[in-house]
């Protein structure tokens, strides 16, 4: 298990879904690093299947202070920060999954240098 991401690639603001509107059953993960596949929104959306026919990226995802209600500031990596960072930009808006099931929505705050 990952304990930190040491390189990560911007910040941003997620917001769990909750369990009765079809989020994680057992709520937020716990795991001081959850990795997941994510997508961006980019532009029209709304093609069928979407976000599961998306072209989508594995992200890396630590809690660094909790909001109100399922809402959390994060830190984001990606397993190949190169395919994800064309997308990275301040304001992007992304879906995180699991399979085909969206769990959170986040918005990217900011992007940092990364190596």
């Amino acid at each position: 298990m990952l304990a930190e991401i040491e390189n990560p690639l911007a910040s941003a603001v997620l917001t769990w879904i909750p369990a009765d509107n079809g989020g994680r059953r057992s709520g937020p993960p716990t795991a001081p690093v959850y990795s997941a596949t994510a997508a961006f929104r980019l532009g029209d959306d709304t093609q069928p299947g979407w976000p599961a026919v998306a072209d989508q990226v594995s992200i890396l995802l630590q809690r660094m202070s909790q909001l109100p209600t399922e809402t959390e500031n994060v830190k984001v990596g990606f397993l190949f920060p190169e395919l994800a960072a064309p997308f990275v930009k301040p304001g992007a808006e992304f879906v995180v999954l699991e399979g085909p099931k969206v769990v959170a929505t986040g918005v990217i705050k900011e992007v940092f240098n990364w190596v």
